[in-house]
């Protein structure tokens, strides 16, 4: 009975690794403090970016209550701001996989110590790392899939990850709470490995060390740069880019010519009839103060055109370089329909049949934006069915999802 219980997880002689440690879980986990806290900061900028203050299209989440409490109005620029917080936040993801794996595996043993609640102190301690661990499991796989554009969870995603990360930031700030001073003290005599008597994370009988815990650190760092390698260049264009094998939107262009960047999702993925598009057919309907109008494409090229250099970045982390952009500005659509001088908020509509962004709201200020067009070409050539023919929405800053393709309808001074 004895030789069986050694055999079992709970038991301190099942767990041999020499490299498990104080010290060692004590590096890693303070990468995981700084990585966590960039990934929790990034995912809320990247949250109040889609405006969900501003209209009900836009909030998936809207029971948040208080969570919502840091919301503010999302700002048009630099024209690079929305690409270069979702960059940061899905490339450190990604590269702290193997960060978050490795400390889990070196305090693993602690989660099958008998008894398994000692105190109130430490049930509500295993409490903690229960949701400190199956959260970030969470919400490390979640991320992973949307990324991977697998995404295979029932539910949406934008709900399920955003209360995913307030239950599992609380429980790594209650962890960290309860862990930093050890954490600190295991840090000043990272050097000494002389007497690790009291290390509760050490086996008691290891076995023979085949690579050393400063090995093994370098392992896991490896890992990492393979990771942030392999996917950080779908953020770029040229030869970057082709380093990112990991990554849907890595590689290679997916066409050629002035349309033939890359594409979130195409026409027929969407349901659009390319029958609706023609011009015989298509029309933007523009509602306002004074009234309605109905413009077609050409009535649209009849209008002052301007251009922008804007890119497009997308939740999944993706992005492009920036792209020609020709249309008609936003607040001179405005100006149409009795918005001369204060253009409020729009309320965009698509030919789109199906997706949670198929209509999309913006702010007053992504409005009057100069670079804020209703695009009808790119890079000099006339906008792709995929791309968004007939017209588009291309704003600075702004998540790609509300730069809306196959636009139908506009409503300025909408009221959700």
């Amino acid at each position: 009975m004895r030789d069986l219980a050694s055999r079992l997880p709970s038991s301190p002689g099942f767990w041999r690794s020499p490299l498990r440690g104080r010290r060692f879980t004590a590096v890693l986990g303070l990468v995981l403090l700084v990585g966590i806290t960039v990934l929790f900061v990034t995912g809320l900028l990247s949250y109040a970016a889609y405006n969900p203050g501003l209209d009900p299209v836009n909030d998936k989440t809207p029971d948040k209550g208080i969570l919502g409490f840091y919301l503010f109005a999302w700002p048009a620029g630099p024209a690079w701001l929305y690409r270069l917080n979702q960059g940061v936040h899905v490339t450190l993801g990604l590269t702290l996989i193997p960060v978050l794996l490795a400390k889990l595996w070196s305090v693993v043993p602690r989660l099958f110590a008998l008894p398994p609640v000692r105190s109130l102190a430490h049930g509500l301690e295993r409490i903690s790392l229960l949701l400190l661990v199956g959260g970030g499991l969470f919400q490390f796989v979640t991320g992973v899939l949307n990324v991977q554009l697998d995404y295979v969870f029932p539910g949406s995603f934008y709900p399920l990850h955003f209360y995913g990360a307030w239950v599992f930031f609380a429980a790594f700030a209650v962890h960290v709470a309860l862990k930093m001073p050890i954490a600190l003290r295991a840090l000043r005599t990272l050097r000494d490995e002389r007497d690790e008597r009291d290390d509760d994370l050490a086996a008691p009988r290891p076995d023979p060390p085949t690579v050393s815990r400063r090995g093994a650190l370098w392992l896991v760092g490896g890992g990492s740069l393979l990771m942030f390698v392999t996917n950080a260049g779908r953020s770029f264009d040229g030869p970057l880019r082709q380093t990112a094998v990991l990554s849907p939107h890595g590689g290679p262009e997916p066409g050629s010519g002035p349309n033939g960047f890359q594409i979130n999702k195409t026409a027929a993925y969407v349901g659009i009839d390319p029958a609706e598009t023609r011009e015989d057919a298509w029309r933007l309907v523009v509602t306002g103060r004074t009234g309605t109008v109905r413009l077609g494409r050409a009535e649209l090229l009849d209008m002052e055109q301007y251009s922008a250099a804007l890119p497009i970045a997308c939740v999944e982390g993706w992005s492009t370089s920036d792209q020609w952009w020709r249309g008609v500005r936003l607040r001179d659509l405005a100006a149409r329909v009795g918005f001369e001088d204060d253009p409020p908020d729009v309320f965009v509509e698509s030919l789109q049949r199906h997706g949670a962004f198929r209509s999309g709201a913006l702010r007053a200020n992504q409005v009057t934006d100069a670079r804020s067009l209703l695009a009808l070409s790119v890079n000099g050539e006339t906008l792709s069915l995929d791309h968004g023919y007939p017209a588009r929405i291309i704003v600075p800053a702004a998540p790609g999802v509300l730069n809306t393709k196959w636009v139908t309808r506009m409503t300025f001074g909408y009221l959700g």
